[in-house]
């Protein structure tokens, strides 16, 4: 199965309707795709909740859109793997976005004259679904990660950086120190 890119969907209106109710004739889906995104707080957490972790590195967004979850999914696994090699166990990475958002496709068939065997117009327009996205706010947190030695904050702000290109989006990387 091929995945459409993400910039075939638009960035700056979400769809309306695409959550499953519980009134079955109010459903404009049948069914939610199950959740690509498997975990959202790793490392050491803890550590974490006792508030171990003094240094922080955010990724932002800064801009309003819809990330798949396949994208954070991507971006996650790949901070949570170096830093695994980095520092071991001793560091906390929390995803922020939840994808809630249910994307839906309305396909269509071009070419010849096979177009209206298979197609009901806009008849039953409301498309099948096939993915989730998170819809994140410019300026909200993607990812944050915890840690407790100031000696690598630069390896873990480059690892911020190549993280943020499986994003589809524009990012920014801050460092806070919480005393």
């Amino acid at each position: 199965m091929v995945v459409r890119r993400a910039k075939a969907y638009s960035k700056r209106q979400i769809t309306s309707n695409t959550r499953r109710s519980k009134i079955k004739s109010k459903n404009y889906i049948k069914a939610v795709p199950n959740q690509k995104v498997t975990k959202f707080n790793m490392g050491d957490v803890r550590s974490f909740n006792k508030g171990v972790y003094k240094n922080f590195i955010t990724i932002y967004s800064l801009m309003t859109l819809q990330i798949r979850d396949m994208a954070l999914e991507s971006a996650r696994q790949y901070l949570n793997n170096q830093l695994t090699r980095l520092l071991t166990n001793d560091y906390y990475l929390a995803c922020k976005p939840y994808p809630h958002q249910v994307m839906r496709e309305n396909k269509t068939f071009s070419g010849g004259s096979k177009g209206e065997r298979v197609q009901s117009g806009m008849a039953h327009s409301f498309g099948t679904t096939m993915g989730r996205s998170a819809v994140v706010k410019a300026g909200n947190p993607v990812f944050i990660i915890g840690f407790s030695d100031k000696k690598h904050i630069p390896a873990i702000r480059e690892l911020c950086r190549s993280a943020s290109a499986k994003l589809p989006c524009k990012t920014q990387v801050i460092y806070e120190e919480v005393k």
